[in-house]
This record gives structure tokens, sequence and C-alpha cells, in this order.
């Protein structure tokens, strides 16, 4: 089974966890009524996580051993579902609480909740704070300076204050041209911060509404260089992060300017607040699906150092981004997976599995890591091996989500597992004889639908060796005798009376194992007793010829006129 090498040579091999496309944005969304410091921007934000179990996986090809061979595919694009990022911990909006130095003295958070009718008075307040701006940019007396921030803050006070923030009105009273006006070099720091702000609301808004920051852009990646302050900076990335996470065409923008080797740098120092942001907007800005963002990355001198560098701090918020940049990298760049795997990496994503807790992080390590085996499936070998029977082991840490109470860390978890299940002997034997084969036969009879189908991944594949071309493959009756005596087969069975066609699919693979491969001519009996023969009659007329064509074959074989006779 292809983890995925998936029961047979016709289950796809391995599965690429390539994470979603769009991003919730994070909103910026300090509430303060108070002037905010120059620090005021370290605005916590969500990390840019894969949707639910929806992304999409790289698999080679699914081939039936009981007939029909699905057409061979490599990788399939990194492309957006909606389905997965729901499961797997949307992408947060979080509100600005703290300055990136920790004093809170001067900031609270207003907590309104914008009723409807409240909101026309927003968007009027909104359109004279621009008009405002537009008197105080061009206003050259004295003060002038001042009066410019004052408007400002502002705009990016009613930009802030709710959740559905204003962002029409402000585009319609043509605050765009103003704020990049403002944006220029030489302007004081407290402005320049300001303008970015509003510029970063802006493109948390509808696509339409990200869409207008593209004359705002040069002048947002001119800031992320070494003569802008730290707190400029970073709120330009902040900005550059939500423009990227709308999609493809922008994303293209930002790379054609040049992006993303000042991004990319702004990631080396040890700056906490800095390299979060920076980390977020980067793997905004290169997840795909075309390589050619992440091909970009890995020539930046230092890049793969500071990733390294960064995934061994402890500071977890950090490595949460940091780890995400490694899923698209892994996913996109073989260049970056070699050079990665060569550095160590996943020592390091086994040794955080090992060690936290923090959901957030977990789910990038693991995208991670099944990623890795994927492309490599023998770069983990050693490690499995060195690590046997201890807690940090490979198998170890991945029972260790098998066994949590967040349901993704389980199918994470199981995936992961189905990618090693696919390699060697020594890779399916050294799953078999540890502690996931009993969570494994649990999880098949008791968990949610998704999480059952990556089990079934993972069970399949230990049964069978993998083999080259179209040759049905060698069952191993060890595994297989073991896992049906565990109890697998009524999920399996109850896969095929699934209507997800890639789960009847598995369970009716399976079955064939079954009866091709139980000893002493048991297997009918086995399927039999479990209801299997009726399972698979369901699809005697099934629309899908490739199941229906696989069901008819088993039935007519192993269960033709003369089955029973000879009791």
């Amino acid at each position: 089974m292809g983890g995925q090498a998936r029961i047979d040579p016709n289950y796809p091999t391995r599965r690429l966890f390539i994470p979603p496309e769009k991003v919730v944005k994070p909103f910026l969304g300090c509430n303060s009524e108070s002037n905010p410091t120059l620090e005021e921007i370290n605005c916590a934000r969500a990390s840019p996580m894969a949707d639910d179990g929806s992304a999409s996986n790289r698999r080679d090809p699914i081939k039936s051993s009981v007939g029909n061979v699905a057409g061979q595919r490599r990788r399939q694009q990194a492309v957006t579902v909606a389905k997965e990022r729901r499961e797997l911990l949307v992408r947060a909006k979080r509100l600005c609480r703290v300055g990136t130095n920790g004093d809170d003295e001067n900031a609270h958070v207003e907590n309104e909740m914008m009723i409807d009718e409240e909101q026309p008075i927003l968007e009027a307040h909104t359109s004279k704070a621009v008009e405002e701006l537009k008197s105080a940019v061009q206003y050259q007396g004295k003060g002038a300076m001042q009066k410019r921030v004052t408007a400002l803050r502002e705009l990016r006070r009613l930009l802030s204050k709710s959740e559905f923030p204003p962002i029409e009105a402000a585009l319609s009273a043509g605050a765009i041209p103003l704020l990049v006006q403002c944006l220029s070099f030489g302007s004081p720091d407290e402005q320049l911060l300001e303008s970015a702000w509003c510029l970063t609301n802006i493109a948390a808004g509808k696509p339409e509404e990200t869409k207008a920051l593209l004359p705002a852009l040069p002048m947002l990646i001119a800031h992320l260089g070494e003569k802008s302050s730290a707190p400029v900076a970073e709120q330009c990335a902040w900005a550059i992060g939500n423009v990227a996470g709308e999609g493809e065409d922008l994303r293209n923008v930002l790379l054609s300017q040049g992006a993303l080797p000042p991004l990319a740098r702004m990631i080396f120092p040890d700056k906490g607040s800095t390299v979060r942001t920076a980390a977020w907007a980067l793997s905004n800005l290169i997840k795909g699906p075309e390589p050619k963002a992440a091909g970009q990355l890995v020539r930046v001198d230092g890049i793969l150092d500071a990733i390294l560098r960064h995934l061994k701090k402890t500071d977890e918020e950090i490595a949460t981004e940091i780890a995400w940049i490694v899923v698209y990298l892994s996913a996109l760049s073989d260049i970056a997976t070699s050079m990665l795997l060569k550095g160590g990496i996943l020592q390091l994503l086994i040794e955080r599995l090992a060690t936290s807790n923090n959901l957030p992080l977990l789910i990038p390590v693991l995208r991670s890591l099944g990623n890795f085996v994927a492309v490599d499936p023998n770069a983990i070998l050693t490690i499995l091996i060195h690590g046997q029977n201890t807690e940090e082991s490979v198998i170890g840490v991945l029972a260790k989500c098998l066994r949590s109470e967040h349901r993704v860390l389980k199918k994470e978890g199981a995936w992961v597992l189905s990618n090693i299940a696919v390699g060697s002997i020594e890779h399916k034997r050294m799953i078999h004889s540890t502690e996931a084969m009993p969570l494994l036969l649990r999880l098949l009879s008791t968990s949610p639908f998704d999480i059952r189908k990556e089990v079934a991944y993972v069970l399949g594949n230990l049964c069978v060796e993998s083999v080259e071309g179209d040759t049905k493959p060698r069952i191993i009756q060890e595994h297989l005798v073991s896992i049906v005596n565990g109890g697998c087969l009524p999920g399996f069975i109850e896969l095929v009376r699934s209507a997800d066609m890639e789960a009847a699919r598995l369970g009716l693979q399976f079955i064939e194992l079954v009866l091709r491969g139980m000893p002493n001519g048991e297997g009918p009996k086995l399927v039999e007793g479990e209801d299997g023969i009726d399972a698979m009659e369901r699809f005697q007329f099934h629309e899908n010829e490739e199941l229906r064509v696989m069901a008819n074959s088993l039935v007519d074989k192993y269960f033709g006129e003369d089955y029973g006779i000879d009791e």
C-alpha cells in the first residue's frame, strides 16, 4: 500500500504532503487607543498551516493486484485544499497585545464586537480618516510630521478595530497612494511603521482588497533591507506575507520584484519576533505549486544553516514557522531536500517530536518528516535502527502521535508511518515489531474515517514487498497472518462499504491479500465470516470500472460455483 506503498505495487507508493495554497491571513489587531511604541508590531500570528487532510500528497502509481492500473503520478502539485486547513488548525487571526519589548503598560485590547448597525459608522469614520490623512500629507507647515503620524495612527486604529475592518471604505477614499507616499525613504520611523501597519491590515482583506496593494509592493520590499529599522522591516514583512498568502499570481509578482532574498536574510539573526514574522512570510512566498521560489530560496547563501540553527533552539514559535518552510522545501526542491538531509535534519525533527507537545509545531514537523521519507526512504533507516526501542526512535515518536488525543496528530502520524512502511523489508519489520502495531490495529476499528484510511495504508504496506512492474507483490505472510489475527479484517471490509472510492479500493486490495495469502486456504472463510462477500457484491454493477472489475474478479475467483462443495 503505498505510502505509501500501499498494499501492492498498485497502491500509491509514497505520498508527499504538500500543504494547501490558501492561507487564512493573520490580522493585525492592535486596538489600543494609546500611542503605540515602535515595537508594537509583535502581533501573535498563527502559523501557515496546511489545510486538513486535504493537502495534496505525492503518490506513485496505484495499481490493483486484481485488475487495472491507475496511471503513475510523481508529485502532485502543491495546491490548496480548504478542507484540510480546517482540520489542521487554521491559521488564526491574532490581535496585537504587547510590543516586542514585552511592555504592555500602555497597550490594551478593545474587546469590541461590532454589530451590523455600527459598521456604517465605522466605514464613515474610516473615510473621514483617509481625508484627514490626505490633508496631513499635503500640509507642509510646522508640525507636519506629527500631523501625518496622528492621521496614520487613527486610520490604523480603525482598520484594527473590528473583526471585519472597513477596508473597502479606506480603498474607496484613496488610502493606498497616500500610504505609499508615507513609506518614502527618509520619513520618520513612526510614520513608516504606521503606514506599513495600515497596509498589512488592508492586505488581510478579500482577494480584490489584497490586490489593491500592488502599487505599494516595491516600497514594502525596499524597507526589508538593512537601511530600515527592525520594527519597520518586520511590519513590511508582515504585509508581504499577507499578500503572498493570497495566491500564486501575487506570489509571482513579489518574486519578480525581488522580495525573496531580503526576506530570507531576515531570518539569519536571532531576533525572535523578526524571525517569526519573516519565516511565516517566507513560507507563504515559497509554498508553490511551482518550485521556482523554493529553488530560489535554496540559493540564498546561509539559508539552510539558518533553518537548521533555528530548529535546534528552544523557541517553539520560531521552530513552528521554520518547520513550515521545511515542509515546502522538502515538497518542492530536491536540492534542498538533499542538503537538509546531509545537515542532519531528520534527527532534529525526531527530537522535536519526542520533546514537544505543541500541536502547531508537531504538524509541520510530521509533514516534513513524511516528505523526507517519501523522497528518500533509506535516509531514515539508520535512524530507525539507531533509535530502536528508545522513546526517541522514529517509531517511538510516531507511536506517541498515534496515542495523542488530537485527531490530526493521529492522522499525520499514520501518514508518516505509511511512507516508512513503503520502504524495505527492514522498515516493515521495524514497524511490525514495535508498540505501533497494537495502536494501529485499534485505530483501524475505532477512529474517524480519515484516520482509518491512513492506518489502512500502513497495515497494507506492511503485508507486501514492493516489486517492479505489474507483477503481483510478494506477500509477507508472517505480517499478514499477524495483522489479520489482530482483528483488522472487519475494518478493511468496512472500508469496502464506504462511499469513498479510495478507501473502497484499499479494502478490496487487502481482501485480495487475505484471499490469496492466508495459509491453508482459510482466506475465503475469513472473508465470508465478516460478510465480505456482501460488501464486494455491492460493486457488481458499480459505475467505477476499476472497482467493479476488482470486486467481481475476487468474487468469481474465490467464491464461484464450486465454493464450499468440499464441505
